[in-house]
């Protein structure tokens, strides 16, 4: 029953709901001669009795204010146990403002713990959003017999089509998605070919409305705004957020700090006004606080971090000072003391199974370009940040943790690994194990990556590396969890096609990883 709800809501996403039981009020400002739910609907962070709902109004997406006039105006919501509202379990009124780009964000509370609901907004004289649906966490201390999470990212417009996302809101009875992020690409706009298939509207992004409209056109693809519909998202940001490789308070090109920080204001701002996340991530001139925990009862303890706000700068400029040997990788920290403190006392817990969900590469990774015998080592990943991935390590085998899964993105490959507790001892034992999920579209088509033997027999913890797009979900249970690589076998074009590459295991009395 619940798949063929899903794939009913599915077809449900680009249509209008009819609206039922919502007394239309007097709008302060209301939108003309476009439909104003044009972006879609979203939900996010479960807790065993709500979720968030978001939308935002913008009949005009890639207009000025997406088309809106510049007041507040009155949206309805409406949440119900089945998909066609006959048992609405919650209603009420919120404003659409426009400071926050007439962006809406529900917390609900008060719903039962795992299970589906279907939610829809309104406006005064009828005019309702598609259906979107998600599932309320476990209760507190539930041992859930399954949970299933969906995890992919890095989304670059120009290099693809979104068709990876169709895919993952057709996935079967997901809990979640975790989205590690690069949600947006901060580049200009480049001319069709070379690796370009459609292109951004405008120049690079710098001020709060360029970053809006940046959000709004990657919004507006349908195959993202299904998996949004169909399913709770977790969303972190990484880089392109905001810009490449920015660290903490400095961005790559030297910007003096204090103008660097307005730009990232901005970013960050547009990045919660199009997520479906809590108002404990509105940012605000201290900065963001995006790192937060989602539990889904005894089973699984998921850690949602944050790798950008508070690292130190990259090793040797990003590498941009040479020679930068591995005894230059020494950039102290990753997360910043607080959310280090607040992760390492967040793994003394009695879950099943701790999930770090982050951005970037954890494990140690010595890498080659093809037909040179050197191999090197990357600035941006957790391989810069040696002494930081230390007391990661550490933080976990201090409690003699087994059950640590690391979900990663940002690379562009599907890695399978091994992390070990000594990185000069690669193939010795393990503090944990990562899944770091290919990207949605960026670099384009994949296949096999030409130097896979080498790499392998280089990184004996690793136990897979290619180059294919696509998404992993993860099948986790109290006795084993279950890692998909799902891979698409085009992305350049549309109607790309998803498969299955390989299925990978692990138990949670030890961090090593087999094929399952």
């Amino acid at each position: 029953m619940l798949i063929r709800d899903r794939r009913e809501l599915i077809k449900a996403a680009g249509a209008l709901a009819l609206v039922s039981g919502f007394a239309p009020q007097r709008v302060i400002a209301a939108p003309t001669g476009a439909y104003p739910f044009a972006l879609g609907v979203a939900a996010g962070d479960p807790w065993p009795d709500g979720f968030v709902i978001w939308t935002r109004l913008a009949p005009k997406p890639l207009e000025e204010h997406g088309g809106m006039p510049q007041s507040a105006v009155k949206v309805g919501w409406e949440v119900s146990e089945d998909q066609r509202f006959a048992k609405i379990v919650r209603r009420g009124e919120t404003l659409a403002r426009p400071e926050l780009a007439h962006s809406v964000h529900v917390e609900l509370s008060g719903l039962r713990p795992h299970r589906h609901y279907w939610y829809r907004f309104t406006l005064a004289g009828g005019e309702a959003s598609p259906i979107g649906m998600a599932r309320t966490a476990p209760a507190a201390g539930e041992l859930a017999t399954s949970v299933r999470i969906g995890v992919g990212g890095c989304q670059h417009w120009e290099a693809g089509f979104f068709d990876a996302w169709g895919h993952m809101a057709r996935e079967p009875d997901l809990d979640l998605v975790f989205h590690y992020g690069d949600y947006i690409y901060e580049r200009a706009s480049r001319p069709l070919g070379e690796g370009v298939v459609r292109q951004h509207v405008g120049d690079e992004i710098y001020s709060i409305d360029d970053y809006r409209r940046r959000h709004a056109q990657y919004k507006s693809d349908p195959h993202l705004q299904a998996a949004h519909a169909a399913c709770a998202f977790a969303v972190s940001f990484d880089d392109h957020e905001v810009d490449n490789n920015w660290a903490g308070e400095l961005d790559q090109d030297g910007t003096p700090p204090e103008f660097f920080a307005l730009r990232k204001l901005a970013a960050l701002q547009a990045w919660y006004e199009h997520m479906p996340v809590r108002r404990a991530q509105l940012p605000g001139p201290g900065g963001i606080t995006a790192y937060r925990r989602l539990d889904y009862g005894g089973l699984l303890r998921m850690h949602v971090l944050d790798t950008r706000s508070y690292r130190s700068d990259q090793p040797c400029n990003d590498g941009k000072l040479k020679p930068c040997p591995i005894e230059a990788h020494v950039a102290p920290t990753m997360l910043g003391a607080s959310q280090e403190a607040w992760l390492d006392e967040g793994l003394g817990n009695s879950a099943v199974w701790n999930l770090l969900a982050q951005q970037v590469l954890v494990t140690p990774y010595q890498r080659h370009n093809p037909g040179e015998s050197a191999s090197f080592t990357s600035f941006d990943t957790w391989d810069g940040y040696r002494p930081a991935r230390a007391r990661l390590v550490d933080s976990i085998r201090k409690r003699e943790l087994t059950n640590v899964v690391i979900a990663s993105g940002d690379f562009h490959r599907n890695i399978v690994s091994a992390v070990p507790e000594r990185e000069e001892a690669p193939d010795g034992k393990a503090a944990a194990v990562e899944f770091l999920a290919t990207s949605i579209t960026s670099n384009g088509d994949g296949g096999p990556l030409a130097q896979a033997e080498r790499e392998l027999s280089t990184n004996p913890h690793m136990k897979m590396i290619n180059n294919f797009r696509g998404y992993h979900i993860f099948d986790i249970s109290p006795k084993r969890w279950e890692t998909s690589v799902k891979v698409m076998d085009k992305v350049q074009t549309p109607g790309g096609k998803i498969s299955a590459m390989a299925r990978y295991a692990v138990t949670p009395d030890q961090s090593k990883v087999y094929e399952a």
